[in-house]
């Protein structure tokens, strides 16, 4: 595992000291030699270190002067309004437009990734499972080829169960259906509750894969006004169940994608008791929930479950390694119909990744694997932040999450952010446009970035971006 690079680590302690005004606006920075001394680093790491704060505009070097803190730092744009999806349910048709930007550009290994919600590949536990693996192939022989439906994997079951505490959950291990990823987990619960025509209430804006499953089962979507920090509006969703027929919720409780917004916990509460009252499901996505920045894991709306209304579903694919494909769903009263479903439609996840992930997380790796992941995660996100605020213009709004890694940037009215997709490309970089998001129009002047695989090679393409952007605004 790639360990963060010392330098790095020296320029986040004096970016800290910076914006907590241990050095303000126009003061000396420690000589090079004197910081190499008091930090036991060497001289060639405070400087690298020094180099990428001038890079982020944080530091002016002065001939034969030293490294002075900038006159004008980057001062925070705020985050987005709350948003304004129109009022009424609408068939969602997005095909083709998520095959084309999604499955052409995010695996194509020429371009720098930005837009992708992909973990880091370094960053994965892919080594460890891959070992946990090999030994169970060995220990098992040949039923390792075997399928492992969801009434066999009881180990599994058990460590899920076991980490639902930490999210406020009291599960039992036969709640849980293990899944082909989250995907399918949330695509189950949608088919065991809903008929086609149905109305599902959804946050706007909300990660595309909801509209596919959605569009695939034949559902419209009612997108319901979501705040960029405390995520989908009370007030808006129950003026839309007073006004319409609607048969689910589907919300991403924890960090959701795009936004990074986290519904508090009293509003998660709330937000299933109102549910409850119109004896409308909900469907809990939480596949971001280990992803925290702070001091514990937020709880879920599954916390909050008193009548098994509420179908809590969350995978490994953004923690340990998407390859796994091993996801669950801890779907309550409706816990028999998705397991059918579950079975009728892929019968099984793989064996050999339910049995390592097991493993992992019995023997403490997962939890170790999180510690450190989140304090990666934590720190891309904060260079990702930084360098958006500096290479773009002025006028732009972006969200501040207190965990995941992605960010929701508005861009100035007149950018257009497909346009701005194809002319990204041009410079070798692949980020995602708004559009994907919502079934309307309603965010052309957006875009989504992923700070996972945030790099040195990624910052020069954060500035190549912000001059197109900067040339659009200008027209």
């Amino acid at each position: 595992m790639k360990k963060t690079p010392k330098y790095q680590q020296v320029a986040e302690r004096l970016t800290r000291m910076i914006e907590e005004g241990v050095f303000g606006p126009g003061a000396a920075a420690p000589s090079v030699r004197k910081l190499s001394q008091q930090w036991e680093v060497s001289i060639s790491t405070i400087l690298k270190a020094y180099y990428l704060l001038e890079a982020r505009g944080l530091l002016v070097p002065r001939p034969r002067s030293g490294f002075f803190v900038s006159h004008k730092l980057p001062s925070a744009p705020p985050a987005p309004d709350l948003s304004d999806p129109d009022p009424d349910p609408t068939t969602v048709g997005m095909r083709e437009l998520i095959t084309r930007i999604v499955i052409h550009d995010t695996l194509n290994p020429k371009l720098i990734q930005l837009g992708a919600a992909h973990p880091a590949m370094e960053q994965t536990a892919t080594r460890q499972l891959n070992r946990l693996m090999a030994s169970a192939a060995r220990r098992m022989g040949d039923r390792a080829g075997l399928y492992m439906p969801h009434s066999d994997n009881r180990s599994l079951r058990q460590q899920i169960a076991l980490h639902a505490m930490d999210a406020g959950c009291s599960l039992d291990a036969d709640e849980i259906v293990i899944t082909s990823g989250c995907g399918e987990a949330v695509s189950a619960c949608l088919q065991a509750i809903c008929r086609p025509g149905d109305t599902v209430a959804v946050e706007s804006p909300i990660c595309f894969d909801v509209f596919q499953y959605l569009e695939n089962l034949g559902l419209k979507a009612l997108e319901i006004p979501t705040h960029p920090k405390d995520g989908i509006s009370l007030e808006a969703l129950r003026f839309a169940l007073e006004n319409n027929s609607v048969q689910a919720c589907v919300v991403i409780s924890n960090f959701n994608n795009p936004l990074g917004s986290c519904i508090p916990d009293g509003n998660k509460k709330d937000l299933v008791r109102m549910l409850a009252s119109y004896d409308i499901p909900l469907i809990e996505n939480d596949i971001f929930g280990d992803v925290h920045y702070s001091t514990r894991r937020p709880v879920s709306a599954k916390a909050f479950d008193a009548d098994g209304r509420v179908m809590w579903c969350g995978s490994f694919s953004k923690t340990l390694s998407p390859g796994l494909r091993v996801g669950w769903a801890a779907a309550g009263r409706y816990r028999s119909t998705v397991a059918w479903l579950k079975y009728s439609v892929s019968l099984a996840a793989p064996t050999l990744s339910q049995v390592a992930v097991a493993a992992f997380m019995a023997e403490g790796g997962y939890r170790q694997h999180l510690r450190r992941i989140r304090r990666v995660y934590r720190q891309r996100l904060a260079e990702l932040r930084r360098a958006v605020i500096r290479f773009f213009p002025t006028d732009i709004r972006v969200t501040d999450p207190a965990g995941g890694y992605l960010l929701w940037i508005e861009l100035p009215e007149v950018v257009d952010a497909l346009k701005l997709y194809r002319l990204a490309l041009n410079e070798g970089i692949a980020i995602t446009p708004g559009h994907l998001f919502s079934t309307g129009d309603r965010y052309r002047n957006f875009i989504r970035l992923n700070a996972a695989n945030w790099s040195d090679e990624a910052l020069p393409a954060i500035r190549r971006l912000g001059r197109v952007v900067s040339q659009m605004a200008r027209g």
